[in-house]
C-alpha cells in the first residue's frame, strides 16, 4: 500500500527520496510519459521512470506493487479504483470526473496548474483516395458516437449543466436540411490550414519532418489552388502565410444544407486586405498551451492546442457563392453591445460578487485590448428580416 494519499504527498514522497519513487508507462514517448514528465517538471521533483511495452503490462505490474504509480486512462483503470485494487488520488484534467467524483484534480490536490488530456487522431498513407478517407472517416464517426460516449457525456452534462440535458441531441452526420441557428464559437480558427511561403526563388507549400525531432521544410508547390494563391501573395523578399480550403468547405456544405435561418460564426480574424497585409509576413500560425501562446509549434506536440487566425473574406464569399446572404460583420466588441450585453450586467446588483465577476468578463469580452477587437463575429443565412440586432451599429461589411 503506497503512502501516498493525494497529489501532494506523492510530491512530498519524491522530494524526501530524489528518484526512488516509481513509476510505470506504456513505453518511452508514450501518453503516460508525457503525463508523468509533466507533472515531474511541474511539481519540480525527480521518478525513476519504468517503461513497459504498453499500459496494459504497466497496469498489471502496479496492481502487483512492483511500481509506486502511473498516470493511466479512465476506462483501463476506473474498475480497479472501484474495487480498491488501486487508489485515485487525482485527476489529470482540470475538472473532476464524472466517473469519479470523489477523486480532486491533481491541480487542486497538491500540483496547481497541472492538466493533461491526451486525443487520438487518424493517419493514413498519403496516397490514399479521398473516397477511401471520406469511407473511412464515416467509419470512425460512427464509433466515435458510440452509445458508451454518449452516456459520458450525458453523464457530465448531468453534472456540469443538468438544466440543459433535455434540449441536447447527438447527431452522427450534418443534417441534410437544417433550420435555425447555428452557432460556431471558435471553429474555423482549429481546421487544419496550408502553409504558404513565398520566396524571391518560387512559390512553395512549407510541411514538417522528421530530423532528429520535428522541423519545418519548403516543398514546390506544383501547379494548382494553392500555387496560384502562392503567386499573389506579396512580394516582401519571404511571405510566410496560411490559407484554409476546410473552412471555406465546412461554410460551403453548411450553407448548401440550410434552409431558413442563420450560421453566425465568432472567432478571430481579419477581412483578406488585412489577413495578407504586407506587414504580416510571418503568418498567424500559433500554439496555445494552458493560456499561453507560444510561436513554436513544436512545443508538446500533441498537448498543445495549433491555431491559425480566419479570413473573413473567404468565408464570407463561401457563403454567398452557396446562396447565403451576408448580414452581417463586426467585431465582438461591437456585436455585443448592440445585442444588450450591458443591459444584462445592469440587471445584477452592484457590489455583490456575482456583479463584480460579471463586470470583469464583461470587460474581457468588449476591451480591443482583450477578446472585443481581435474576435469578430460574422452572420450568413437565408430567409433572415429583419438583420441581427448585433449588427445594428459598427458594420464592417464593406471591408470584406
Amino acid at each position: 500500500q503506497s503512502a501516498a494519499r493525494s497529489a501532494r504527498d506523492l510530491v512530498q514522497l519524491a522530494k524526501q527520496k530524489p528518484g526512488a519513487v516509481t513509476y510505470g508507462t506504456g513505453g518511452i514517448g508514450s501518453s503516460s510519459h508525457l503525463a508523468v514528465e509533466l507533472f515531474r517538471s511541474i511539481a519540480g521533483v525527480s521518478f525513476n521512470h519504468v517503461p513497459y511495452k504498453g499500459a496494459g503490462p504497466a497496469l498489471t505490474e502496479l496492481l502487483g506493487g512492483q511500481i509506486d504509480f502511473m498516470i493511466a486512462t479512465m476506462p483501463g483503470a476506473v474498475t480497479h479504483v472501484r474495487s480498491n485494487r488501486l487508489r485515485a488520488i487525482g485527476i489529470s484534467t482540470l475538472k473532476r470526473s464524472s466517473e469519479l467524483p470523489e477523486v480532486p484534480t491533481i491541480a487542486e490536490s497538491g500540483v496547481p496548474g497541472y492538466e493533461f488530456v491526451a486525443w487520438f487522431g487518424l493517419l493514413a498513407p498519403a496516397a490514399t483516395t479521398p473516397a477511401r478517407i471520406d469511407e473511412i472517416y464515416a467509419l470512425l464517426a460512427r464509433a466515435v458516437e458510440s452509445p458508451d460516449l454518449r452516456a459520458r457525456q450525458r453523464a457530465l452534462l448531468k453534472q456540469e449543466a443538468p438544466h440543459l440535458l433535455a434540449r441536447v441531441d447527438w447527431l452522427e452526420t450534418l443534417p441534410e436540411a437544417w433550420n435555425g441557428v447555428m452557432l460556431g464559437n471558435e471553429v474555423l480558427d482549429a481546421l487544419p490550414v496550408h502553409l504558404l511561403h513565398r520566396t524571391a526563388a518560387g512559390a512553395f507549400e512549407r510541411g514538417v519532418v522528421w530530423k532528429v525531432g520535428f522541423a519545418w521544410e519548403d516543398r514546390p508547390l506544383g501547379d494548382g489552388p494553392l500555387r496560384h494563391r502562392a503567386q499573389a501573395l506579396p512580394e516582401v523578399g519571404g511571405y510566410l502565410t496560411e490559407v484554409c480550403p476546410a473552412a471555406t468547405a465546412l461554410v460551403a456544405s453548411l450553407s448548401e444544407r440550410l434552409r431558413r435561418g442563420m450560421l453566425l460564426l465568432i472567432d478571430y480574424g481579419f477581412p483578406e486586405a488585412e489577413y495578407y497585409h504586407p506587414q504580416r509576413h510571418m503568418g498567424t500560425l500559433k500554439v496555445h498551451y494552458r493560456h499561453h501562446s507560444l510561436d513554436d509549434p513544436f512545443f508538446l506536440p500533441g498537448l498543445a492546442d495549433i491555431t491559425a487566425h480566419v479570413d473573413f473574406s473567404a468565408v464570407a464569399r463561401a457563403g454567398q457563392e452557396a446562396g447565403l446572404d451576408l448580414l452581417g460583420y463586426t467585431s465582438q466588441g461591437n456585436f455585443l453591445l448592440n445585442a444588450g450585453l450591458l443591459d444584462l450586467l445592469g440587471e445584477l446588483q452592484p457590489g455583490t460578487r456575482a456583479y463584480l465577476h460579471a463586470a470583469a468578463s464583461v470587460q474581457t469580452l468588449l476591451q480591443p485590448q482583450e477578446m472585443g477587437e481581435l474576435f469578430k463575429v460574422i452572420a450568413l443565412g437565408r430567409g433572415v428580416e429583419p438583420s441581427p440586432t448585433g449588427f445594428d451599429r459598427g458594420d464592417r461589411r464593406g471591408a470584406l
